[in-house]
């Protein structure tokens, strides 16, 4: 309810908590600036459209502004004005004509027009940005609202999925279900769509227990985008930590959280604390740059009216500054304490571990996360770079985080490509990347394995198009990577030839397995199970339509098939332990027979020896990983046994005859996987050791052992 009455009663309140705070019988409003000289809180009618009161903020303590409406209820809407020098060159940019939104609102109402209102600069000024511009933007800006965050919980509890057990779906929360005929059109492209029956029931058939959902945290169109008629569709904008993007509502997230912790499956969100909406100094002034520039963004040292740049977008926020630090770790704590989500996915990680000397292991930010009781629980997951200079991080983030591995991804797409040299880094990239994350007692889940996310191909797209095709973009084709390391095996797009067609469609099945036979964390992009394409487009950040969203309603039966194979392949990785170990696999550990945790074979069915690994034009390979080898238990304390399980791999144009290698435990191997002949066989072709097996160009074939009793 907004207040209506002149007559408003204003009381000291507190400092903290910072926000908006309803504690039942008014609301507590508490805001941050150090350099700010006044603060006015502004509070309008219930449309947003008439501002009914402004507020003094006469209570200062540690540089945080607040103060108590007894009168204020869940509902108000509300914005700051915030006067202070203008003064660029100096890092100040207050303009008290500008309404700024709350850092800490819980919720937005309304949206942002585009206006010349929003800069706190005159454009046709010939000094540019050093001079202040006066008018007012609070007709097209949107206005934070005070909100109850009270919610029935009832039985939640969380999955709690060991790490090395996860299977990741990255997903965007509007393209996941706005073309599927089995949610209903009213839940379609929101939070109530990941959470519907029938996409529940795809993430369980597929395996999956954690879904990654692109930034839905509020974030904004950028002006250049919104003429062209396209929109900032990923959300890699941030606006508002704390409120959900004004296409959701919070009551949803909560009810799609609640609705996947019981199906199983764990929440992770894309998060973008690494900068803001504002852009450069040339940017618009929505909230941070005008409640205090030189506090929430980092500058150049010598020459202030500049920021540092090391996201590439223009800011970079400064999470030297400690209550900068506070209001990321208190947005974090938000949505793992009142949201219920499981995790986090860090975008361009590197920039939160800046320090003024560079990247640290050891800074504030990531000193603040591993002591935090609430945080240091759930599962952390970097993007391991950023713009900078020594942005390229991979490897180097503090124990206890994950971090995605783009060495994985451009080995693993190379080496099925039929790149030369590629065998010694494929084993690596196999086995957890132990030679980029074995070190400081960090675990084989450290590396999430992917050879597609929602920044390039698809997976169909990586077989079928050998250059991007991004100009609906509107940039010239000039945006998104231009080497992708794919191949389109004759034809550039769509075709009728029904070689090149089945080809693709094993290369496919490679990918999808060599992923799921990995040590450590797959990440599989939403729609690669069935076969979806973006049309060559990979940098589609900008498509809010048809090239972005999934097409779950005209699937060919070869993506049926695709699907099929998907979650047989999912179910197999599921039953076996022994491709998901929590320890790096080295050949140090040996079962009671003698056999190493892992051994590498050629093709004679002896063990691979250092020249053969030198031969760059070695394409294949065979993988002996012994479930029996090593101590580890289940959560119960029983023992977490498996089989011993060889694994073929070929990505040469020739078939190659590999004679199967004899172990003490048994001598009859048992096809499980071929990825030649899909689907999965469950009884599939028994060999005896020591006879061949011929495996055909360009495929995997999979073996257990197979039991006395068998």
């Amino acid at each position: 309810m907004a207040i209506s009455s002149p007559n408003i009663r204003v009381w000291p309140g507190s400092p903290a908590p910072l926000g908006a705070t309803w504690d039942g019988m008014g609301v507590n409003f508490a805001l941050f600036s150090a350099n700010a000289e006044k603060v006015e809180l502004c509070l309008f009618d219930r449309t947003g459209s008439r501002e009914v009161k402004r507020i003094p903020m006469l209570e200062r303590t540690c540089d945080i502004w607040h103060c108590y409406l007894p009168d204020a209820r869940p509902g108000q809407l509300y914005g700051y004005r915030v006067h202070g020098p203008y003064a660029p060159q100096h890092g100040h940019r207050f303009n008290a004509n500008k309404l700024l939104l709350d850092p800490y609102a819980r919720a937005l109402s309304g949206a942002i027009t585009w206006s010349d209102a929003h800069f706190a600069y005159r454009f046709d000024s010939p000094k540019g940005d050093l001079t202040m511009d006066r008018r007012d933007n609070a007709r097209v800006m949107p206005k934070c609202r005070v909100v109850d965050s009270a919610y029935t919980w009832g039985d939640d509890r969380r999955p709690n999925h060991a790490f090395s057990d996860t299977v990741i779906y990255e997903t965007h929360v509007r393209g996941f279900s706005m073309r599927n005929p089995d949610v209903p059109v009213a839940l379609r492209g929101t939070f109530a769509g990941i959470s519907a029956p029938a996409s529940i029931d795809h993430l369980l058939k597929l395996g999956v227990t954690a879904v990654e959902l692109m930034p839905v945290q509020g974030f904004v169109t950028d002006r250049y985008l919104q003429a062209k008629g396209l929109r900032n569709y990923w959300g890699y904008n941030t606006l508002n930590f704390f409120a959900p993007d004004s296409l959701y509502q919070q009551g949803e997230f909560q009810a799609m959280v609640k609705a996947l912790h019981a199906a199983g499956i764990e929440v992770i969100l894309d998060v973008v604390y690494n900068h803001t909406a504002e852009g450069n100094e040339k940017g618009p002034t929505f909230s941070f740059r005008g409640i205090d520039n030189a506090s929430y963004y980092r500058l150049m040292p010598d020459d202030e009216r500049h920021y540092i740049n090391d996201s590439g977008c223009g800011n970079t926020l400064n999470l030297s500054h400690p209550r900068v630090l506070q209001m990321v770790t208190d947005s974090l704590r938000f949505w793992v304490e009142d949201m219920h989500v499981d995790g986090f996915r860090f975008d361009l990680c590197t920039s939160l571990g800046r320090e003024p000397a560079g990247f640290s292991q050891g800074s504030g930010f990531f000193d603040a996360v591993q002591q935090d009781p609430v945080l240091s629980k759930v599962k952390l997951i970097a993007e391991p770079w950023d713009l900078g200079m020594g942005g390229y991080q991979v490897g180097n983030h503090p124990p206890g985080w994950a971090e995605w591995n783009d060495r994985y991804r451009d080995t693993i797409r190379r080496f099925w490509r039929g790149d030369a040299g590629m065998l010694p880094e494929l084993a690596s990239r196999l086995t957890g990347s132990s030679d980029l994350f074995d070190h400081q007692g960090r675990p084989a889940w450290t590396s999430i394995n992917y050879f597609a996310s929602h920044d390039g191909f698809t997976l169909n797209d990586l077989v079928s198009y050998n250059e991007r095709h991004n100009m609906a973009n509107g940039e010239d084709n000039r945006d998104g990577p231009g080497e992708n390391f794919s191949n389109n095996h004759g034809a550039e797009g769509p075709t009728n030839d029904p070689a090149i067609i089945a080809r693709r469609e094993q290369q496919k099945r490679n990918f999808l397995t060599t992923l799921f036979l990995s040590q450590g964390p797959p990440l599989l992009l939403s729609g690669d199970e069935m076969g979806n394409t973006q049309n060559g487009n990979n940098n589609p950040y900008c498509q809010d339509n048809e090239t972005s969203w999934l097409d779950w309603g005209n699937l060919a039966h070869k993506d049926h098939d695709l699907l099929t194979f998907m979650r047989r392949l999912s179910a197999f990785r599921h039953q076996h332990p022994v491709l998901h170990r929590p320890r790096f696999l080295h050949g140090w550990e040996k079962s009671e027979s003698g056999i190493k945790d892992i051994m590498w074979f050629n093709p004679q069915g002896t063990e691979q020896t250092p020249d053969e690994w030198r031969n760059p034009d070695l394409r294949h390979v065979a993988l002996l990983l012994n479930g029996k080898a090593g101590q580890y238990v289940k959560a119960d304390g029983e023992p977490l046994e498996d089989d011993f399980m060889l694994i073929l791999i070929n990505a040469g144009e020739k078939n190659i005859h590999f004679r199967l290698p004899s172990i003490p435990d048994g001598n009859i191997w048992k096809k499980r996987i071929d990825t030649l002949h899909p689907p999965l066989q469950p009884d599939g072709v028994r060999i005896v050791a020591n006879d061949g097996f011929m495996l055909a160009a360009r495929s995997i074939a999979v073996f257990t052992l197979a039991g006395h009793h068998e």
